[in-house]
């Protein structure tokens, strides 16, 4: 699996050849689902609210999460009440499922737990439309949906779809699945309402005439897993054995944010993107390790051990966008709604 995932961004002549028929196969497939929504063989839902996606056409951790943190901190601001539905990967809710901070990530999901810590309401499901109803049951206050991911999610009608990409890696070789890390083709983008970059030097190329967003993650200081308001600098790193560990889908990211502080690391672990986390994954001869707040909501669950959890430190980040994405989604929901 490593070496086709590094045949995403390295293409290599041969792989290319070998997976060309699973990657017609799969294109096929997913044209058919997107003509059956299309020409109304299938039927897509409405909400009684409106729906913003917050999705991408690759695979691969681009930083959505962040994102949809960054926008409820804004809707907030501006006094918008907004929630949000997510499949819930990782989790093994079937029905919707609404998420409380202390809800149990093997159930809901890890993403859904960390959004649901900004004081959102937030709600899992497989379906969707079935899970932004039961948010509207449960909070009938919500005036706007954001659905994290789910821009393959055809049932659901949304008003606005929001393309999240990183900057650096793009879309690959541009390949779809197995062949390369696209869900959709590159044309999809442009049929897309907005597209969000994540990092790089702004030279990604986008369909012409899409609005373009700047998204950039900054990190606070590095805090204790038990305790927030204990926080920790580069020197105070100094002279540890440090591990920073990693199950997300882009782990090299967080790496380097974690290098851009200045924070000297021993050893770098990779874990699969939803990894469940056991007591083993922790280095015994740490003497600090360091996560994302993803896998913190995890670990908090898996780790009963005090002095383990004691070495545990978290690097949070925060993204913040140029222009304001947040002004710019309400004043397209004005004109489209009059609301």
């Amino acid at each position: 699996m490593r070496l086709i995932e590094q045949h995403w961004y390295r293409p290599r002549g041969w792989l290319t050849a070998l997976l060309a028929p699973l990657e017609g196969l799969f294109a096929l497939l997913a044209a058919l689902r997107r003509q059956a929504f299309r020409r109304g063989w299938k039927t897509s839902e409405k909400l009684a609210v409106p729906v913003a996606v917050i999705g991408n056409i690759n695979v691969g951790g681009v930083g959505k999460t962040p994102l949809t943190l960054a926008l409820l901190r804004d809707f907030a601001a501006r006094g918008v009440k907004a929630g949000v539905i997510s499949r819930g990967y990782g989790g093994e809710a079937a029905t919707p499922t609404e998420v409380k901070p202390d809800s149990d990530p093997a159930v809901v999901g890890d993403e859904p737990l960390l959004l649901a810590a900004s004081g959102a309401p937030v709600v899992v499901g497989r379906d969707r439309v079935a899970a932004g109803r039961h948010l509207l049951a449960l909070h009938p206050d919500v005036e706007l949906i954001l659905s994290d991911d789910g821009l393959q999610h055809y049932r659901l009608a949304r008003d606005l779809e929001i393309a999240v990409l990183d900057g650096k890696r793009g879309l690959g070789n541009g390949r779809l699945l197995p062949n390369g890390p696209l869900r959709e083709p590159p044309s999809r983008l442009e049929t897309v309402d907005a597209a969000v970059v994540n990092g790089g030097d702004g030279a990604l190329a986008l369909p012409a005439g899409l609005p373009r967003f700047e998204m950039t993650l900054r990190p606070s200081a590095c805090h204790a897993l038990d305790d927030a308001s204990r926080t920790r600098d580069a020197a105070g790193f100094a002279g540890l054995n440090v591990v920073v560990l990693a199950g997300i889908g882009h782990p090299e990211r967080f790496f380097d944010t974690l290098a851009g502080q200045g924070i000297a690391v021993d050893r770098r672990l990779s874990f699969p993107d939803h990894h469940a986390f056991v007591p083993g994954d922790i280095p015994a001869d740490a003497d600090a390790v360091i996560v994302t707040s993803k896998d913190a909501v995890k670990l908090a669950r898996a780790l009963h051990d005090a002095a383990q959890r004691a070495r545990l430190w978290v690097l949070p980040v925060q993204a913040t966008l140029a222009p304001d994405l947040c002004e710019w989604i309400l004043a397209r929901l004005k004109t489209k709604h009059g609301r």
